[in-house]
């Protein structure tokens, strides 16, 4: 899902001249997949990894996060600039391992913690750092979606702890992690419960995180995985400064709204004029993809100028720290852990 989403999204941009590329190759164990994807992308079925690394200048890699290691590692290895889906890796040291490898090699490379990208988010971390409503205090943040092995996910790894290196928090709320450190700054201890509803295996469906910030601010995470079919990926933050409370209920657009002591102002936050150009359909699908346009397009700008685009595998390696010490807070009851 998330390959067609890339693909969808780097397609438009192509037509709209955005971009001046092309989808060259597609390749994926499953043959069947591989056609569907390069038919509609216009590119060629790769028959093996290594022919679809040779014919491309840059690699994206979205396949289940057991397997990025190899993918990547062959195409840092061949020069290739690298577009990695997250998580990294199923474990702390694999997304190290894999962050090294990277930097050895010296090639471009992103990370998909795309909620750094969505305009809502931009905003949110715009009013932290502009001071104008005080220090921020308190964090609450909830992300729930239902089970993603079914539905428009159309996948069943994620029910496997060893390709998926666990549940709702590693797999989803890695997003929300980074997201709360990209608006409140580094995070010095971690806490955390988990649970497992559903039964499947040692893959939790409930994550509940508190978190300490070197500023002084704290924040509360839920993360929740359901059997509530109709009910889309949702997220609610709400975020207390010593002089407004800031909330959100969508988290790609937004808005944001905004309540201190004169009343509550509502902050919109549109897209880029060139988002809402692209020859994307404006259904649920559309919107979707318009999510990962904007982190794809500052991936490509990066690799065509020379430089290293964001946000980079260093800040996916912090994330997976956060990750980690709440794993193993959660195995000790709770205990809370300062982060390494």
């Amino acid at each position: 899902m998330i390959a067609w989403a890339h693909a969808i999204g780097l397609r438009s941009m192509i037509e709209a001249r955005i971009l001046d590329a092309k989808i060259t190759a597609v390749y994926d164990i499953d043959p069947q997949r591989a056609a569907g994807l390069a038919d509609a992308s216009r590119a060629r079925t790769a028959r093996s990894l290594t022919e679809a690394i040779e014919q491309c200048d840059a690699l994206w890699v979205c396949t289940p996060t057991a397997c990025h290691y190899e993918a990547v590692e062959e195409a840092a290895q061949r020069g290739r600039a690298v577009f990695c889906e997250k998580p990294l890796a199923t474990t702390l040291a694999g997304a190290e391992a894999l962050a090294q490898t990277v930097a050895d090699s010296g090639v471009a490379a992103q990370v998909g913690l795309v909620l750094r990208s969505t305009p809502v988010f931009r905003a949110l971390r715009a009013l932290t750092e502009s001071g104008d409503l005080g220090r921020p205090m308190v964090a609450v943040f909830r992300d729930d979606q239902y089970f993603p092995i079914q539905g428009l996910y159309a996948s069943t790894w994620r029910s496997d702890s060893k390709v998926a290196g666990g549940g709702c928090l590693i797999e989803h709320s890695i997003h929300d992690v980074d997201i709360l450190r990209f608006c409140l700054g580094e995070v010095t201890k971690v806490a955390c419960r988990t649970s497992n509803i559903s039964g499947m295996g040692d893959v939790e469906d409930v994550a509940t995180v508190s978190l300490d910030f070197a500023s002084g601010a704290t924040a509360s995470l839920t993360s929740v995985w359901h059997d509530i079919t109709n009910r889309g990926s949702s997220r609610r933050v709400e975020l207390f400064f010593e002089r407004a409370m800031v909330w959100l209920d969508k988290d790609f657009l937004g808005p944001l709204h905004v309540q201190s002591a004169p009343g509550v102002e509502v902050v919109r936050c549109p897209s880029p004029q060139w988002v809402d150009e692209l020859p994307l359909a404006h259904d649920e699908m559309g919107l979707a993809v318009r999510m990962y346009v904007e982190a794809d397009r500052a991936f490509a700008d990066a690799v065509c100028d020379g430089r290293q685009p964001e946000p980079s595998l260093v800040d996916a390696v912090v994330a997976h720290r956060i990750v980690d010490a709440a794993y193993r807070s959660a195995a000790m009851n709770g205990t809370p852990l300062p982060l390494r």
